[in-house]
């Protein structure tokens, strides 16, 4: 019934392999729209009992909003995914944090009753489209110095991190990249990754069609010392460098989520259940530190404390990001309950999309830790911002009986 609130449940998630942007990667001649069509496909594809026309609503983000990745992409790639065409569909932007955003409005329309099932997702292509394509920022930014120019340029925020806090050294950066690396190699060795993955057809001019099975940015065997080499793009003996920071990268994601007795009607499973989320914005020329805010509030609307956490899936956007957010609440660098499965470091960040991959790691995490109740995911956004989403974990013995029973 509209205007009261229920339960919203995480039924499943997808998402293609990631991509390296550019000429040479994978999807360098795949259009954007294809790719998160594909995960939507694959959704129902995996769920039969899911009635094409119970779809509610298609919530699909890009950070750039045109070509092929235009055209509000939740509604076309709704019609392309073959839903009825009863089922709308809209476009959202928040950055980095996209599809996450997909996830936190879609759902919030479930808890109050506008939507029983909804899709969420995100897709960006950055080969096609470089992040900043095309905008045309307000001068008054500048001459009224409403943000330092820095601000506009993600590696130069996160070298402000670095100024910020010395102690969050280029050493403890590489340390922790060649960790996420190792993670996910390991990750990939035992069969935990292709889980969470749909095949993507890719074609090539020169080299004819492909089948894209396995992320194409990690670099397993990466080390410290190999690390410590890299050339620092973003200024003079910085600390930022392309081995301690994500890529520039093509992918998308989707996942399913419903009313928990909508779920429990048709049979779908539960993965995880919304418990809170919050965004938060900072000074833009710090963004990486928006998790910070961000989890604080989401932890105050919960009724728990960062302690009530047993699992963390923070998106790698830098490693001296991560690091901010970790020494706030005393977690070490090398926390087995962060990013088990290593990060973005390793798998890469397509910007909009990479929300929902959090998602999708972290329910599978749940899975193979009964013993954990409370999971977060959390993200710093361009332009001075950061998102976090806490949930529950179902397969908990405590589940659904109110915070921190």
């Amino acid at each position: 019934m509209p205007g009261t609130s229920r339960d919203v449940v995480f039924v499943d998630g997808v998402r293609t392999p990631f991509g390296k942007a550019g000429e040479k990667g994978i999807y360098a001649q795949t259009r954007a729209d294809d790719l998160v069509v594909r995960c939507i496909r694959e959704l129902l594809r995996r769920h039969p009992e899911l009635p094409p026309e119970k779809v509610d609503e298609v919530a699909v983000a890009a950070t750039t909003q045109t070509g092929d990745q235009g055209l509000t992409i939740g509604r076309t790639a709704a019609l392309l995914s073959g839903l009825p065409r009863s089922v709308p569909g809209y476009a959202i932007d928040r950055m980095c944090a996209g599809a996450m955003t997909a996830v936190t409005t879609s759902a919030s329309g479930i808890a109050f009753g506008a939507y029983d099932v909804v899709i969420a997702g995100g897709v960006e292509h950055m080969g096609h489209h470089p992040m900043g394509e095309g905008v045309d920022p307000n001068p008054r930014f500048l001459s009224e110095k409403i943000v330092d120019p820095a601000s506009l340029v993600m590696g130069e925020t996160a070298e402000n991190l670095h100024d910020r806090f010395p102690h969050l050294s280029k050493e403890r950066a590489d340390a922790f990249a060649a960790a996420s690396q190792a993670k996910v190699q390991a990750a990939y060795q035992a069969g935990r990754i292709q889980r969470d993955l749909v095949p993507m057809a890719t074609r090539s001019a020169e080299q004819g069609w492909g089948l894209a099975v396995a992320d194409e940015p990690p670099r397993p065997g990466t080390t410290v010392e190999g690390l410590a080499s890299l050339k620092t793009p973003f200024r003079p003996h910085g600390r930022i460098t392309a081995g301690n920071a994500a890529g520039l990268n093509d992918g998308a994601t989707a996942c399913l989520l419903a009313d928990a007795e909508t779920a429990a009607e048709l049979g779908l499973p539960v993965k995880m259940r919304l418990v809170s989320y919050g965004f938060k914005g900072v000074e833009p020329e710090v963004m990486g530190y928006g998790p910070v805010p961000a989890t604080e509030r989401a932890l105050k609307l919960a009724g728990l404390t960062i302690d009530d956490i047993g699992l963390f899936e923070i998106n790698e956007a830098f490693a001296v990001q991560v690091l901010s957010f970790l020494d706030f609440y005393g977690l070490k660098d090398d926390d087995p309950r962060v990013n088990p499965d290593g990060g973005a470091i390793a798998l890469g960040h397509p910007l909009a999309a990479s929300g929902v991959r959090l998602m999708t790691q972290l329910a599978r995490h749940f899975e193979e830790h009964p013993e954990v109740r409370y999971g977060l995911t959390t993200m710093c956004i361009g332009i001075g911002m950061g998102g976090s989403v806490i949930w529950e974990n179902p397969h908990h013995s405590d589940y659904g009986k109110g915070a921190a029973a």
